[in-house]
C-alpha cells in the first residue's frame, strides 16, 4: 500500500500540476491519499497525520506493508516526530495578521519574534503569519511551542528510511521536462478548471508550483516561454531547497541514495534500503 506523502498531491485538483500517479501507476498497487482532498480547504500537516496515521493503522490491520511515498519534509516530520500543541489562535488575531502584506508582517515579526525572523525568507508570506499569530495569540514564540511535540508514531513503527538524492544536473534535467509536460493540454486545461472556481489565492492549491505560471499564460499576462521559464526556475528553486532539507534535516543514519534513479539503478536502490535493515 503506497501513502502519499506529498502536500500538492492530496488535491483532488492538481493530479497533473502536482504530478501525481496516473490511474494507470495506481492501478499497480493500492494509493492512499492521492487526490483526496478539495482544493477549497487548505490541509495542514497535522491534519494530513492524522489522516496518514489512520491508514497506516489499516494497511497494518490488513496484514500489509505501508510505504510513505513523496517529499513533503514538514509532512514527515510532524507525522513520526509530532505537532507543537499550539492553542487555537484568537480569531481576530488571525485575522489581523493574515490582513498583513508581506513586508510589514515580516517587520512586524522582527520586532515580536527576532528568532522567528532570523530564520524566515522574508518572502515566506505563510511562515511569516504563522509565526507572527502565534506569538500575538499565545505570548509565546512558536519555537517554544516546538519543543513540546506530541502524537508522533517515529518510536511506534519500524521505520525503513530511505532518501533519493540524484544528481543536481539530473534533479534539474527532470524538472525541466517536468513542467514542459505541464504546459501541455491537459495541463492547460487542469490550471483554467481551478482558476473558474474562484478560490483565494492564499490558499495552497492556487500557491502550487505550476498553478501560477500556467495562470499568467493563461490570463495572457505571460507568453508561453515566459511561462515555461518560469515554471522551470520555480521548480529548480523548489527543488534545491527540498534537496537541501532532505540532505541535512532527517538523522543521519537515514540511507542516502545518490545516483541518478532510473530502471537500471531500481535495484541498487533497493539494495541500500535493505542493507539499512540489517
Amino acid at each position: 500500500m503506497v501513502i502519499n506523502a506529498d502536500s500538492a498531491q492530496v488535491y483532488r485538483d492538481l493530479r497533473i500540476v502536482s504530478a501525481r500517479p496516473s490511474p494507470a501507476e495506481e492501478a499497480r498497487a493500492p494509493h492512499r491519499l492521492y487526490g483526496y482532498r478539495d482544493g477549497a480547504f487548505a490541509c495542514s500537516a497535522a491534519e494530513w497525520a492524522a489522516d496518514a496515521k489512520a491508514a497506516i493503522d489499516a494497511v497494518h490491520a490488513s496484514g500489509k506493508l505501508p510505504i510513505l511515498a513523496g517529499g513533503t519534509g514538514l509532512y514527515l516530520r510532524t507525522l513520526l516526530e509530532g505537532i507543537a500543541p499550539v492553542p487555537e489562535i484568537e480569531p481576530a488575531v488571525r485575522a489581523e495578521v493574515r490582513a498583513l502584506a508581506t513586508a510589514p508582517a515580516f517587520a512586524a515579526l522582527q520586532r515580536e519574534d527576532p528568532d522567528a525572523a532570523a530564520r524566515l525568507r522574508p518572502s515566506d508570506t505563510t511562515r511569516i503569519a504563522r509565526a507572527l499569530e502565534v506569538v500575538r495569540s499565545t505570548g509565546r514564540p512558536l519555537a517554544d511551542w516546538q519543543e513540546e511535540r506530541a502524537g508522533g508514531i517515529g518510536d511506534q513503527v519500524d521505520l525503513r528510511p530511505l532518501i533519493l538524492l540524484g544528481p543536481r544536473d539530473w534533479l534539474y534535467a527532470r524538472c525541466d521536462a517536468r513542467f514542459e509536460a505541464m504546459m501541455a493540454d491537459e495541463g492547460l486545461a487542469e490550471v483554467a478548471a481551478l482558476l473558474t472556481r474562484g478560490l483565494s489565492p492564499a490558499l495552497p492549491v492556487m500557491r502550487a508550483i505550476g498553478v501560477r505560471e500556467i495562470a499568467a499564460f493563461l490570463r495572457r499576462e505571460a507568453t508561453r516561454e515566459e511561462a515555461l521559464a518560469a515554471g522551470r526556475q520555480a521548480t529548480r528553486n523548489y527543488a534545491k531547497r527540498q534537496y537541501t532539507w532532505f540532505r541535512h534535516q532527517p538523522p543521519a543514519g537515514w540511507p542516502r541514495f545518490t545516483d541518478a534513479l532510473d530502471c537500471g539503478t531500481l535495484a541498487d536502490a533497493l539494495a541500500l534500503l535493505q542493507r539499512g535493515r540489517e
